[in-house]
């Protein structure tokens, strides 16, 4: 079974699943490419795309990782991880 959310950007095409930030955020990256990032905020009216830099990205997919340690998910933490690394170095 895949855990893999995808989403279709209307201008950038297919985007995938880097994280959650929160209960409203998620962080999604361009499919092949990966560089382009977006914070995307589900809320009544729709889905916002909001674009944000691959270091801000970065800090995004940090903070989740030290939240999943402090609260002992630790599958999650180590696919995050495995993510950050791929995406990330």
């Amino acid at each position: 079974m895949s855990t893999e959310t995808y989403l279709n950007h209307p201008t950038f095409g297919l985007l995938f699943r880097v994280c959650l930030v929160d209960s409203s955020q998620e962080l999604f990256a361009t499919l092949y490419a990966q560089r382009l990032f977006f914070v995307v905020k589900t809320a009544a009216g729709g889905l916002q795309f909001d674009p944000i830099g691959r270091s801000d990205a970065r800090i995004l997919v940090e903070n989740r990782l030290r939240s999943l340690r402090r609260e002992g998910a630790l599958k999650d933490y180590q696919l995050l991880q495995k993510i950050h690394k791929q995406t990330f170095q």
